[in-house]
């Protein structure tokens, strides 16, 4: 029993940036369903951020490696990206059968659509969901049985956009990173200083947005979203500064609650 207490406080702190059963929005949360889930990369690995854009930001806070790739029914053609969901495991040994959270920041094609669901966790996420000092015997099972349920997403900071390193004086794009609540981003509006109409972005890939800059349209520029499941719109002031340089990450103050 005390190694399942140490193993559910090791959990809990590792996810609190994440999402916990405390503060979920009960409108996302539906009760879990079952899915399949297999692990790649090295055993104590932090997964990637590929398909999404995310790039190595997942081995970092608040993902903290805590993340996952999904077949289509969960990465959705990247509309899945930066979604939040519970996952645990009862049926191996190993499983502890407490839930942990992890991020969607990749897509598992191919085979992985042979079920309906299926999580591709990173080294380090799989072993989470193992008791305490089990996780190497979990992750040599290889592919697992596990329940899942979407949740709010939670982080301690605001919303966070990575210029990508193609944007020029004419043309701009970014990834959205670390939304709170549903996670998932539907439309993108960029709104120049020095304008009253904002500037419709096009989904480039993944959660990475685009859009044209027109001539004498000026920054610091705001940037106004709505999400997919809530329909939710926030506007981030002023949050990417006129002299924004590509590569760099503007963090704004707003966030879901």
């Amino acid at each position: 029993m005390f190694n399942y207490l140490i193993l559910f406080f090791l959990i809990t702190n590792n996810c609190v940036c994440m999402g916990s059963s405390q503060s979920l929005n009960n409108s996302l949360v539906s009760g879990f369903s079952p899915a399949v889930a297999t692990w790649y990369g090295s055993p104590n690995g932090a997964g990637s951020g590929g398909a999404c854009g995310f790039a190595d930001d997942v081995a970092n806070p608040p993902y903290n490696g805590l993340i996952s790739a999904g077949n289509q029914n969960i990465f959705k053609h990247g509309q899945g990206c930066g979604t939040c969901y519970q996952v645990k495991c009862t049926e191996n040994p190993a499983c502890s059968g407490f839930p942990i959270v992890v991020t969607v920041t990749d897509e598992c094609p191919g085979t992985c659509n042979n079920e309906a669901f299926h999580f591709d966790m990173s080294g380090k996420a799989f072993g989470y969901l193992a008791k305490l000092g089990q996780a190497d015997k979990l992750r040599n099972a290889g592919r697992i049985n596990v329940q899942y349920q979407r949740v709010p997403c939670k982080y301690n900071m605001g919303i966070t956009f990575k210029i990508d390193t193609g944007s020029n004086a004419n043309y701009i794009a970014f990834a959205i990173e670390f939304v709170s609540g549903d996670g998932d981003v539907g439309s993108v509006e960029l709104l120049p200083s020095n304008s009253k109409s904002s500037l419709s972005m096009q989904k480039s890939w993944g959660c990475t947005w685009k859009v044209g800059i027109p001539v004498g349209a000026k920054g610091p520029y705001s940037v106004r979203l709505t999400t997919i499941e809530s329909r939710k719109t926030i506007t981030a002031n002023n949050v990417i500064p006129g002299n924004w340089s590509p590569g760099q990450y503007y963090r704004s103050e707003a966030n879901f609650s």
